[in-house]
Formats: structure tokens, sequence, C-alpha cells
């Protein structure tokens, strides 16, 4: 989070029609963003399209809201793609159809604030006149965008539906982006950012030339999580007490209030999975750090460390001990700040293994065999800590790495950007993978 880019048009293009479409997936549900907007003083120059902290989406200009979902349309799951395509046409004759809005390739209108009926026929807005556009952040800039967005267009001079920029998936029937929207008119101000280029995430591949400045680009700016093909993640609706989550829900930082653990967005019942995490801070000796598996309801629960119960497995930094039902067995190495554990599980037989730096643990013999899921039917990613008095911060990586990757492995697939490499038949956990194994 702090990544935003900026433009500002040498040349007005149309102010009164135009196409925003975007895919977003906003990783904390209460934060407030500004996804993309203008600056100013009045109506004509100041506009801002808003995920606002209730969880809704506010579009406004200087004085007024022009619609509101406060109650009507949440984003509220951590996890899922929102295709989300704004269409203003103000030379309409119905003030209904200047305004259109559209969330995952249907026209929404149930809106809980509307003002629509205060856009004037030929109302003339800030966006695509040559005053600073931001994407990810307000222009101060303010409330950066705490999420991912992929394959955000602008359509300067003609007012697009969602099926000029998505489809739906022929075998899932799921809304999908389109692979290629080269052959769309995309106007004077009008760009394409695919967010391919890791040294210019604000490249324009419309033909145009209007990249944008890309500013606060640290390690993670980049991801391959996308919306054709949808990584794990951690869960802030299954976090643990007193913990921060941070970089797209991939770094969790916990204070020192209590024990607790925290699971990702996505269970498995089936097939083999690999995944990583790394340790970047422990405030002191001895080390609280503890990866594995859980299944849910199991990180909000408050005082309980990864292991303590039965419905958890923890791998412990502090003596390379792994914990269930509250019972330790020696397993393997200790570790601590800088080490990367990679975890291999395998669902199909019940079997859990663990890696140090690339090496597995214990001479390859599992850490839990034979695991069978009593509760959901799916197991979780979980990270924890062993004691309430020590802090730490932590990275995952479930093939889309928030830390800087040295080597670069993915799976059998092509899937993921891991550390170390993929265990022969272990996969990324992404949707693509869990079509096809899970």
């Amino acid at each position: 989070m702090g990544t935003y880019l900026n433009r500002t048009p040498s040349s007005a293009g149309n102010r009164g029609i135009w196409t925003v479409s975007c895919w977003i997936k906003k990783s904390n549900p209460t934060h407030r963003t500004v996804l993309f907007g203008t600056p100013g003083s009045d109506n004509n120059s100041t506009m801002q399209f808003i995920l606002h902290q209730d969880s809704g989406v506010r579009f406004g200009v200087n004085s007024f809201n022009v619609f509101t979902t406060t109650n009507t349309f949440l984003m509220r799951d951590p996890s899922s793609w929102y295709h989300l395509v704004l269409s203003i046409n103000t030379s309409e004759g119905s003030s209904d159809n200047r305004t259109k809005f559209y969330i995952n390739g249907e026209r929404f209108t149930n809106f809980d604030g509307n003002n629509l009926n205060s856009i004037t026929n030929g109302f003339q807005y800030g966006w695509n006149n040559t005053i600073a556009h931001t994407i990810g952040a307000e222009p101060t800039p303010a409330d950066y965008m705490d999420g991912y967005i992929t394959n955000f267009v602008n359509i300067d001079g003609q007012a697009l539906g969602p099926s000029s920029f998505g489809e739906t998936d022929s075998t899932t029937g799921e809304w999908k982006p389109k692979a290629d929207l080269s052959g769309l008119t995309f106007g004077t101000n009008g760009f394409w950012q695919k967010y391919e280029s890791a040294g210019n995430l604000g490249l324009d591949s419309s033909g145009n030339s209007n990249t944008y400045t890309v500013n606060n680009a640290g390690t993670g700016a980049q991801a391959v999580d996308t919306a054709s093909n949808n990584f794990c993640t951690l869960s802030p609706l299954s976090q643990g007490a007193d913990s921060t989550l941070t970089k797209g829900n991939l770094e969790i930082a916990y204070g020192n209030s209590t024990r607790t653990c925290s699971t990702a967005n996505m269970g498995v019942s089936s097939g083999k999975w690999y995944w990583e995490f790394k340790t970047t801070a422990i405030s002191a000796s001895p080390n609280p750090v503890m990866v594995g598996i859980g299944e849910l309801p199991y990180g909000p629960d408050l005082g309980t460390y990864l292991g303590q119960n039965a419905s958890g497995w923890g791998y412990a930094g502090e003596d390379g001990t792994v914990y269930n039902s509250g019972s330790g067995s020696a397993y393997g190495d200790t570790y601590t700040t800088g080490d990367i554990i990679g975890v291999a599980f395998d669902a199909d037989n019940g079997n859990l293994y663990f890696y140090k730096n690339g090496t597995i643990q214990n001479s390859g013999t599992a850490a839990a065999t034979g695991l069978t899921s009593s509760s959901t039917g799916f197991y979780y990613p979980a990270v924890g800590k062993s004691s309430g008095v020590r802090t730490f911060t932590a990275q995952a990586n479930f093939g889309n790495p928030p830390f800087t990757i040295a080597s670069g492995n993915a799976d059998a697939n092509g899937f993921g950007n891991f550390e170390y490499a993929v265990p022969s038949g272990y996969y990324a956990l992404c949707t693509k993978n869990i079509n096809s194994y899970g």
C-alpha cells in the first residue's frame, strides 16, 4: 500500500462522454480508497470514485455524491475480484442514462444515495481535462489503494458497457476479463494499463502512449494475482487478534498482547499444494513464529496458538517442534529472521511437510499424516505466534511474493514465483490450479 499512478494530460479530451473499466480486489473491506480521480475546487474539476470504509462505493464531484451504495452493494469479500465499469454520457436526455455503473457485467441501479439528476445535460467532468489524474490514491495524494488492480482502461469519447472489456467463461460461467482489448478506440486521453512491466507499471498498452508515472513502487508492487488467476492471500476475515495485514494481505505483523494465529482465504480438501513463509522481524528471543495449517474457524480464537487445539498444526521457530492438540513433537531445525519456511500439504493423503530454505525437514518424514478435516472439510495455510509477549512480522508467498525472489521457481503449470523449487506434483494456491486439482 502506498503505490499510486498519476498523469496530467497535455490536451483535453471528451469530458462529458467517457468510460472507465477496471478489475479490483480490495484487501481490507473497511479501508477507504480513492480508486481514481481528479483534483480541484468545483464540480467541473473535482471528481472521485471511492471504495468507501463502509465497504460500499461512492462516485462524486466537489459538492455532492452522484451515487452511493452504502447498503445496497458492499465489497466485503477480500478474496474476490470485482469488475467495475463507470460509463458516462452527459448528453443523454434522461439523467438516469447519463451515469451508468456496472458490477461484474451487470448494470447496477439500486443506489441508496442517488443524485443522478444533479448531473445536467452536457455536464463537464474534470476527467480527461488538463489537470492531474490519479489511480490508486487521491490527487493530493492520500487514501492509497489497499488491494489489487488490473486491466485499468480509460475510453475517451465513448460510453461503453461491460461487454467491451469482459465476457462469460464458457466452462465456469464466471465473468472474466477479455484478453485482447486492442480493437477498442481509446480516444485522446484513453489508455490501457495491464501492469505487465515491472519496471513501468503505468505503461499504456493502447498505442496512445498515455503512460502514467508510478509513485512509491516498492517490492511486491507488481503482482501475478489477477482477475484471470486469483491467488491465495491471508484473510482479514480469519485474522488473529492484535495483528495487522498489509501488502495486499501478504504481510502480517503481530503485536505483543496475546497468543493468536491467522489463516488464509483459500482452503483445500484435495490436491497437493506448496507455499512459503518468510519472517522479516522478531522483537526478542525466543522466536514466537509458528507456520502450518488450520481448519476454520481457527484464526480469530483469542489466546490460541497454532497447534494448541486439534484443528491446527504449527511448526515452531523457537525449537523446531510441531504442535497439535497442545502437544509438541520434535521435528526439524529452528528458524529465525530471514529464513524461508516452505509448506507442502498433500491433501489427497493428509500428509504435511515443512522445508527450511529449500531443505525438507526430518529427512522427508511427514510432520503429520492421514489428516482428515472434521469440521469444514478444508485446511487453510496458517501463521501464528506461540507467545503473547513478543512481536514479529512475516510475509506469505502463495506464488505472488511480497518479498524479493532471488531465484524464481514456478510450479509445473508455470504458475507462481517461489524462492525454492516447488516439490514435484505440488502446485501454487491459485484458482486455475484449484479448478484442476482442488
